[in-house]
């Protein structure tokens, strides 16, 4: 089995948990790009723009799907609607010049292939370019500052050397986040273990330097969908006043040879300029997943190039925390583990009653309540995550709505809405743990998954 298909059957496998996750099918679409199977692709990226319409680069991978499968009209009306925004993607201007060539409007596809190079010199197709006739080889330029060296080693590097670096902006927003730990419910020992590798070093710097230890590095949490590992992320950054970055699967894939190595140095490199800064990547199984058979995959030279970035070989890291979250550990390379990485992995477990009841509490403050029995109703949800019980109040506030719709009156909301609600809600967390009972019993080399164990009681 090659790479590529092993990668396609984990994200398959994945979806099968997760079939709403949009990021994840527009993976799996450009892996099947890759592969040359468009029809597939095609269908991943037409269900991923029904789950987030307007999604940007599950267009282009739509539009490109079409243009190899020789729906010309398709891709043209995706790539017009797409350079006909106010910041038009570059990738759009290329595929656009694929389609007037195939066309035979060889002046057009030149202007097309043009501005698409202008707005970003990672898109120049050395192919492409000897088709339009152009003169100058656009990939000749060894010092371009979005062209990748590969080291002896295998790994990518020199992206965009210091100098320039200070001169241009990342494309992930770089954030001040507006919560702490005061608004994670529960969570007590994930968010003191948080503390003790990112907060206290950061707090206490002389004290960690003379024990040897630096301002930085990562965790690793992992656990059931929902259960607030991106919420608690964003709270750290909060906790200690850094600088946010969150960054999505669909941030840094990217169908084209080089470009994700480049986007994800781009990353690093913005949170270096701007300390303390905390990286945050949901989903990172996707950036990160086994390189077994991978030699002849650009997945493998991507996981390389993280995983450089991750040791600050070129650059320090000081200053800059990593924090990373996975519904699915076990596809996870077993390299980012190392010390200096992904160091600590911590369990994000389904919340306990008492952090359901402190969950309700914040979801219900601000609204219309009257007398909730919040022990009683954190019993009721027992292997609830934070987002089922989010949805309990959800189906809770549109019943009262329509209520209130139909009466005229609005009235608070009461322990007996929110069970009646419950009924509604079936816990997400079953099939995760099904999964999961599976790696810890047969898979567990080296205790990776003893938390599980001791949660399942196994």
């Amino acid at each position: 089995m090659t790479a590529n298909e092993e990668s396609i059957n984990a994200l398959r496998e994945a979806l099968k948990v997760s079939p709403d996750n949009a990021p994840l099918r527009i993976h799996l679409g450009d892996l099947l790009n890759s592969s040359a199977r468009y029809d597939e692709a095609e269908k991943q990226y037409a269900t991923a723009l029904t789950l987030s319409p307007g999604n940007e680069t599950a267009k282009l991978g739509l539009a490109y799907s079409c243009y190899q499968l020789g729906k010309y009209s398709q891709a043209l009306v995706i790539v017009e609607d797409l350079i006909k925004q106010s910041k038009p993607p570059a990738k759009a201007f290329i595929i656009h010049s694929r389609l007037l060539l195939n066309d035979g409007d060889i002046e057009r596809a030149r202007q097309a292939y043009t501005r698409g190079t202008e707005i970003d010199s990672a898109v120049k197709d050395s192919g492409l370019h000897e088709r339009l006739g152009l003169t100058d080889n656009p990939m000749s330029n060894a010092n371009d500052r979005d062209r990748a060296a590969v080291t002896s080693d295998g790994r990518m590097k020199n992206f965009v050397s210091n100098e320039e670096a200070d001169d241009h902006d990342t494309f992930i927003d770089i954030e001040k986040s507006d919560i702490s730990f005061e608004n994670v419910g529960g969570m007590d020992d994930v968010k003191e273990q948080v503390r003790m590798k990112i907060i206290y070093p950061l707090e206490n710097q002389e004290m960690f330097k003379q024990y040897g230890k630096k301002v930085g590095g990562g965790i690793l949490m992992y656990g059931p969908p929902g259960c607030g590992k991106t919420f608690l992320a964003r709270a750290t950054a909060g906790e200690i006043k850094a600088n946010f970055m969150s960054v999505g699967i669909n941030d840094v894939l990217d169908m084209f040879i080089g470009e994700s190595e480049r986007r994800l140095h781009e990353i690093f490199e913005s949170a270096r300029r701007n300390t303390p800064c905390v990286i945050f990547f949901d989903e990172v199984d996707a950036l990160a997943a086994s390189r077994s058979d991978m030699r002849k995959s650009g997945t493998r030279q991507t996981i390389n190039q993280f995983l450089q970035e991750l040791d600050g070989v070129d650059n320090s890291n000081e200053g800059v925390l990593i924090l990373a979250a996975t519904n699915a550990p076990w596809h996870l390379d077993s390299a980012f583990r190392r010390p200096g990485r992904f160091d600590r992995i911590i369990f994000v477990p389904p919340p306990d009653q008492k952090a359901r009841a402190d969950i309700l509490r914040l979801t219900l403050k601000g609204k219309p309540v009257d007398n909730i029995d919040y022990e009683l109703l954190a019993k009721k949800t027992d292997k609830f995550s934070g987002a089922d019980i989010f949805s309990v109040v959800d189906h809770a506030v549109e019943a009262k709505l329509s209520q209130a719709m139909k009466e005229g009156v609005p009235k608070p909301i009461t322990t007996k809405d929110l069970e009646s609600a419950i009924k509604n809600v079936k816990p997400s967390t079953t099939e995760w743990f099904a999964t999961a009972r599976n790696y810890a019993l047969y898979s567990n080399q080296g205790g990776a998954y003893d938390d599980i164990v001791k949660y399942m009681k196994l």
